[in-house]
């Protein structure tokens, strides 16, 4: 059983928390007078026409969101009990377990996340943070693998995410794009005879735990045996953007474990199976790494370990929230996806669409419909294929009006 994330944690966390309360109650004594010398703004309410915008707009967001099933965003969630901490600039600059000089941030719940997900991964001596969404995790990611490797060729394939090859841009890495199988699923032995061709060059592997577009789950013991045969040096990425959080909750599916693989990191999104308003990711890695891109900044009083300077403390309350009020539910949540993706396929295999749904996923992949199908139901499409992304928004009832509209 993972630990409840609201029960003690590591000394260096009790460390910190001490550290955290001692900070705030030296500030407590001086808030008064704050207070009493700041300058107060007026507020005025929005002009009629301002009002008009801000209905206009939450008539389309609202009309958009009970439509929006081609991409993986949970959208039923609960969040009003936070209402109270939108009056905060919450910023968790810096390192994510360093207090720093800025006050107003979630670290200490960021890092109670960071340990949650740790166990879930298996993964001991743990580092990470809240990213700005799956991009930036898979961009801290591959920069990690490049500064403890810097000869190393990136290793990805031709179903991965697009962010994956714009970081190679970016980063000014060999980038060598590997074969996928029919369903989505890396080539072993493509990848094998492209490492081969390479073999005097270190190995960034970027695997996905559920391909965008068909949801397939690229293997992780299959390519350490590859890599390991070779003798070549690797770090292994890991893309769970979305099936980071189912695969720990399928039965039969491939573990994610740091501690029976030599894995290198994982990003996970947090609006896709979490939920929430705005988008946000998380990025965990071995502590041992970090010291690789790890400058003392004096002016935020910290270190500088993660890509963006400021950090959404919003996002980490958000993340600690839905852990700490749904994390026993977690297993049923995904059960219910997939059953209900399961349902999609049956009825899109009966009138005709081909569909196609991987083990361990979620994605519903099938024939394209019209533009206005595609359209309203804002379905991903690639080609002559679509897809729905079955989240815990897409009822059994959802999927039905779906199935209506392909057949009217």
């Amino acid at each position: 059983m993972l630990t409840e994330i609201n029960q003690d944690l590591t000394l260096e966390k009790l460390l910190l928390k001490l550290q955290f309360s001692l900070y705030f109650n030296k500030a407590k004594g001086s808030l008064n007078a704050v207070k009493n010398n700041s300058q107060t703004t007026e507020f005025s309410p929005p002009s009629q026409k301002h009002q008009e915008i801000l209905k206009v707009l939450q008539k389309r967001l609202a009309e958009s969101t009970e439509f929006l099933a081609g991409y993986p965003l949970n959208t039923d969630y609960d969040y009003t009990s936070l209402i109270p901490f939108f009056q905060y600039h919450l910023n968790n600059a810096g390192a994510p377990r360093e207090l720093g000089n800025i006050g107003i941030h979630t670290k200490e719940l960021e890092q109670q996340c960071i340990s949650w997900l740790a166990q879930l991964y298996e993964l001991e001596a743990e580092w990470g943070y809240v990213t700005s969404g799956g991009t930036e995790g898979n961009l801290y990611s591959i920069f990690l693998g490049r500064e403890l490797l810097p000869d190393a060729v990136l290793y990805s394939s031709k179903d991965t995410h697009y962010s994956i090859a714009k970081i190679a841009r970016m980063l000014k890495i060999p980038h060598v794009v590997i074969n996928s199988q029919p369903h989505g699923e890396i080539d072993y032995e493509h990848l094998k005879q492209e490492l081969l061709k390479r073999a005097n060059h270190s190995a960034i592997v970027n695997l996905n735990v559920g391909t965008t577009m068909k949801g397939a789950v690229d293997k992780i013991e299959p390519v350490v045996d590859i890599l390991e045969k070779l003798k070549i040096p690797f770090h292994i990425h890991c893309d769970g953007a979305l099936g980071g959080m189912l695969l720990p909750y399928i039965e039969a599916a491939p573990k994610i474990s740091f501690q029976d693989y030599p894995i290198g990191s994982i990003a996970v999104s947090g609006h896709k199976f979490f939920g929430s308003p705005i988008p946000y990711g998380v990025i965990l890695t071995r502590q041992e790494y970090t010291h690789k891109i790890k400058n003392k900044i004096e002016y935020i009083g910290s270190h500088d370990t993660t890509i963006t300077g400021s950090r959404s403390g919003l996002a980490c309350l958000f993340l600690w929230y839905a852990i700490a009020t749904r994390s026993q539910q977690f297993a049923q949540e995904v059960l219910t996806c997939v059953e209900n993706a399961q349902y999609l396929y049956q009825r899109l295999q009966k009138i005709g669409y081909n569909p196609l749904l991987n083990d361990f996923s979620t994605t519903v992949v099938f024939d394209k419909p019209s533009l206005e199908i595609c359209q309203k139901w804002q379905l991903a499409t690639e080609g002559y294929i679509a897809h729905i992304v079955v989240m815990q928004n897409i009822s059994r009832m959802k999927i039905d009006l779906f199935i209506q509209d392909l057949l009217a």
